[in-house]
């Protein structure tokens, strides 16, 4: 359109504002240049939404496989003297309470508590879904004081440590530590990172410290005892214990932990249980 002259140019431009002052940008929304642009529905958004979160759990499931693929490749590597039965805490015979099926395990851990000064014990079988019940059904049939006495064995991986630390053999910087918590407790691993750097005189940089949840298979492989009958007792390999301090404060002082099997527990006196396992002892948990 052509103005022949600056009053028409100007009535133009105030008719051009006029209609744009009237349209809805009730859907829009100002972009960092100024400019609008429509608002995106509800839908959109939720959609936006649930492909972020299926994005971010298959880089979740793709770290659990490498991690798990690590911990075998470094497993492969473990020199065959860790696995030795010669320390206190594993079994004296290199098969027995890895492959002895019924009472045979808990004879043979009984014959490591006994041989290492720990009377005040006692095993006991539970039903096959034990796991299925309440902790409170739990405490009862192990006749447990509180279901804060009923704790487990987990075993942790340093994901972070150096790539010469593959094994247990330096217990103040292990590739692997167990750690045995309540089950009424949260088991906090930042506290077991600080207890690290500082038991390491600080000279191994906290960053070197990321402790997580050990795959199944290594836990497995490592310990000789498969999931829900993990124990420090009569392990495969030295793995070094950390025990939550608040198993130490328990009065009375008599815990549970696993047995050796899905279906057998270990009822154990904590302060024979440190004197004899001689684990780090750090308060790692939250009620």
């Amino acid at each position: 359109m052509r103005f022949s002259d600056w009053d028409g140019l100007k009535n133009h431009v105030k008719i051009e504002k006029k209609k744009k002052s009237t349209q809805d940008y009730s859907s829009t929304h100002n972009l960092k240049d100024g400019t609008l642009k429509p608002k995106r529905s509800k839908i959109e958004r939720g959609k936006e939404g649930r492909m972020m979160e299926a994005e971010l759990a298959e880089v979740e499931r793709l770290q659990t496989l490498i991690l798990q693929r690590i911990s075998k490749l470094e497993l492969s590597f473990l020199p065959q003297n860790n696995l030795s039965a010669s320390a206190s805490v594993y079994s004296p015979d290199a098969n027995c309470c890895r492959t002895a099926a019924g009472d045979d395990t808990e004879a043979c851990l009984t014959a490591i508590l006994r041989s290492n000064g720990v009377h005040d014990f006692s095993f006991k079988r539970v039903p096959s879904d034990y796991y299925d019940w309440s902790l409170e059904a739990r405490r009862d049939i192990l006749g447990a004081a509180s279901v804060d006495h009923l704790c487990k064995s987990i075993v942790l991986v340093n994901t972070q440590a150096p790539s010469d630390i593959i094994d247990c053999s330096d217990f103040k910087n292990s590739k692997y530590y167990i750690v045995v918590v309540q089950y009424t407790a949260r088991f906090n691993a930042e506290t077991v990172k600080n207890y690290l750097y500082t038991l390491n005189d600080g000279k191994i940089a906290k960053k070197k410290f990321n402790l997580r949840l050990a795959p199944e298979e290594t836990s497995a492989k490592l310990t000789g005892y498969e999931h829900n009958a993990v124990t420090c007792i009569g392990m495969k390999t030295e793995i070094p214990v950390i025990l939550d301090e608040a198993i130490v404060r328990l009065n009375p002082d008599f815990f549970w932990l696993g047995g050796g099997e899905v279906d057998l527990k270990l009822g154990i006196n904590t302060s024979e249980f440190i004197n004899f396992v001689k684990p780090f002892i750090v308060g790692c948990s939250s009620a």
